[in-house]
């Protein structure tokens, strides 16, 4: 895959924080459509983090694209959530290492005092549901755009 680019100097990789429900459209609209790798998500008990690389469309320059006429971008970026006490999945197969998800939205169902459940609604009536003591997640740019090798918008024909 070819890089794209940040334009020069006008725009740079993301690094977003979502700590509140209010903060979460945003994360979610960024996400809409990421794929990745079944084998790309790590939940690590210990440490009480649950992270994901994933290949995020950028649709924060879809409208750019379209006005310059040039190709769309896709970047990679580590969706990260911290204070996750537990994680449960339906929808994949984790034998399958080929697997690819593509997440829809991020949803969030408070519970008491600041914990809730985080999911990560994926295509094909798939979730990641993660149990979390807190709303804490982090989504930040880790390389440079690349091509969309599909060389179009994301359709899903609403």
């Amino acid at each position: 895959m070819a890089d794209a680019r940040y334009e020069d100097g006008d725009e740079g990789p993301l690094r977003l924080m979502a700590q509140e429900a209010g903060d979460l459209p945003v994360l979610s609209a960024l996400l809409q459509d990421a794929v990745l790798p079944a084998t790309e998500m790590r939940w690590e008990p210990k440490g009480r983090r649950f992270a994901a690389l994933v290949n995020r469309f950028r649709w924060e320059d879809r409208d750019q694209a379209r006005k310059q006429g040039r190709p769309f971008e896709r970047v990679r970026s580590l969706l990260s959530i911290s204070g996750v006490m537990a994680v449960k999945s339906q929808g994949i197969d984790r034998s399958d290492k080929d697997q690819i998800l593509s997440i829809l939205a991020l949803d969030w169902a408070e519970g008491a005092e600041g914990a809730g459940i985080l999911t990560l609604v994926l295509a094909g009536d798939g979730a990641v549901a993660l149990e979390v003591e807190a709303l804490e997640i982090a989504l930040e740019d880790v390389s440079k755009p690349y091509l969309a090798p599909s060389r179009h918008v994301p359709d899903h024909g609403v």
